[in-house]
């Protein structure tokens, strides 16, 4: 893990209140909502704004706060915390909007610095995307407490979690009575729903329609190529239960170009249907790009609700086009933070990258982006020389990861495998010169590398056998993109620009 202290120097060297937002807005033909890896979405709607809060995993700064106006065109505005939560190390998972009065919360899961195991915090800001302030561990139930989710019934908050996921026996939705300030528990938890079928449990929303209290949970595998998630509802006449299952669950599954839709909570759209923020896995790019946000409309019918899975699609995707024109580094960058303590500086129309690394990290820095497809061509220009590693990196984690990058007179071709890291091919270029260096990724997942210099034309790099891609995705994560560098912590990589275009 990164010491807290080592973080804090990230966060004032890159002076996280970033303040040029990323834009991004949804492809057409039933494309994302919010494109990339954005799993575990929690929206809320505050006047006539919508702000999403979602999973960042082992990226930092942690979750990701995006808003919109009509919940289709959506725009970064920041994250919940710039700087870890001292009590936690890694999963930053399933972050929940809730708002009591004038402050909106976010009850998130994390694991335990103390003993690696998966519990809740709650954070409190006066503002929806910005400002939040860590009141530590909320519930610490079991060998694990994970997927908060709050609610109110007749004048009582309640948070409801998932429990027992790594015992050997049913996983639950419990329930607890929360304080009327909502940062501490009252009383024993309690048991809403059991999964006495083995199916899987968790990512619970709630809802209260006619005279019925309506559970939305999500069953199966979450995460990966093999994944089987989706959305089930019960529903009681009572809070406390007990609840019926639909008879026809699950009720929101797949379509014909997303897979594994769950886990999201509900909010009312501009005219006033409830529509559900969740998240699913493109059928084409799965993996690579991660558990993507779509928005899907419930319909309430005479008897039991259903949905229309991904009914909403915005304008196309905008691409990443920076020439680091701007005071302070863009909202969208994030890096793995459990391996590097990056140094980031942005001055003259030039972002400069250094930092230092976890002991046994071959990769190196990389500030990266979230793919929003797994086609895709990026572009950057070295304008320093030194002995440092500096370039571009497609990365899944430290020890999973490739790249092109610039070191002394030589433009290198890299990868590294199994936290074993490989030169895999080399040319000698001109020292004093500029460098552009062009990273593509195919969807047969093969990587190809290019770089040129002034008055030249773009020469490829080929390694020996094709550079694939195919081991970079980790368990609940899609790899990410941007800009790498390995050195000493005096040396830096300078660069005049960064692209990513979609084909």
């Amino acid at each position: 893990m990164i010491k807290s202290s080592h973080f804090t120097k990230v966060i004032l060297a890159i002076t996280v209140a970033f303040i040029f937002p990323f834009s991004l807005s949804a492809q057409k033909n039933d494309a994302a909502i919010i494109p990339g890896d954005f799993a575990d979405p929690s929206v809320i709607k505050v006047g006539k704004t919508y702000f999403a809060v979602g999973t960042s995993s082992e990226w930092a700064p942690h979750f990701p706060i995006f808003k919109s106006r009509d919940l289709k065109n959506w725009k970064q505005s920041g994250y919940v915390f710039d700087k870890t939560p001292e009590w936690s190390s890694s999963s930053f998972w399933a972050p929940e909007y809730y708002k009591i009065k004038d402050t909106y919360y976010i009850y998130y899961t994390a694991r335990r610095k103390s003993d690696n195991t998966s519990y809740i915090g709650v954070a409190t800001s006066k503002y929806p995307d910005k400002g939040f302030i860590d009141h530590g561990l909320l519930v610490t139930y079991g060998k694990e407490a994970i997927d908060a989710f709050i609610y109110k019934d007749e004048g009582q908050l309640y948070i409801t979690f998932k429990a027992y996921g790594l015992d050997k026996r049913p996983i639950e939705i419990l329930a607890s009575k929360l304080s009327s300030d909502g940062l501490r528990l009252e009383g024993e938890p309690f048991t809403l729903l059991k999964d006495e079928k083995g199916l899987g449990m968790e990512g619970q929303s709630i809802l209260k329609h006619g005279d019925y209290y309506y559970i939305f949970y999500s069953g199966g595998n979450c995460c990966g190529v093999k994944c089987s998630y989706n959305a089930t509802v019960v529903r009681s006449k009572a809070f406390t239960g007990p609840y019926e299952a639909h008879p026809n669950n699950p009720i929101l599954s797949e379509n014909d170009n997303w897979k594994c839709m769950g886990h999201g909570t509900f909010v009312k759209s501009p005219d006033n249907n409830d529509v559900y923020l969740h998240h699913a896995y493109n059928k084409q790019s799965t993996v690579f790009t991660g558990r993507q946000g779509l928005l899907s409309e419930l319909n309430w019918g005479k008897d039991w609700p259903t949905f229309n899975a991904q009914q909403s699609a915005g304008n196309p995707i905008t691409e990443v086009n920076s020439s680091f024109d701007s005071k302070k580094p863009d909202t969208y960058w994030q890096w793995d933070f459990r391996n590097s303590s990056p140094v980031v500086k942005q001055q003259n129309g030039r972002l400069y990258l250094s930092g230092s690394l976890k002991q046994g990290n071959e990769s190196g820095i990389v500030l990266t982006i979230r793919p929003v497809s797994d086609n895709f061509t990026m572009t950057t220009t070295i304008s320093n020389n030194n002995t440092a590693l500096k370039g571009l990196s497609y990365y899944g984690d430290a020890n999973a990861s490739l790249g092109i990058g610039v070191e002394n007179n030589r433009v290198i071709v890299w990868l590294v495998k199994g936290n074993k890291f490989a030169e895999l091919v080399s040319q000698t270029i001109v020292a004093e010169s500029p460098v552009q260096l062009r990273l593509q990724l195919g969807p047969d997942r093969i990587c190809k590398f290019f770089y040129k210099q002034i008055n030249s034309d773009w020469k490829e790099l080929r390694a020996h056998n094709p550079v694939t891609a195919a081991a970079l995705p980790q368990w609940d994560r899609s790899p990410r993109a941007g800009l790498h560098f390995k050195g000493l912590p005096d040396q830096d990589g300078q660069f005049d620009n960064f692209n990513i275009t979609y084909q």
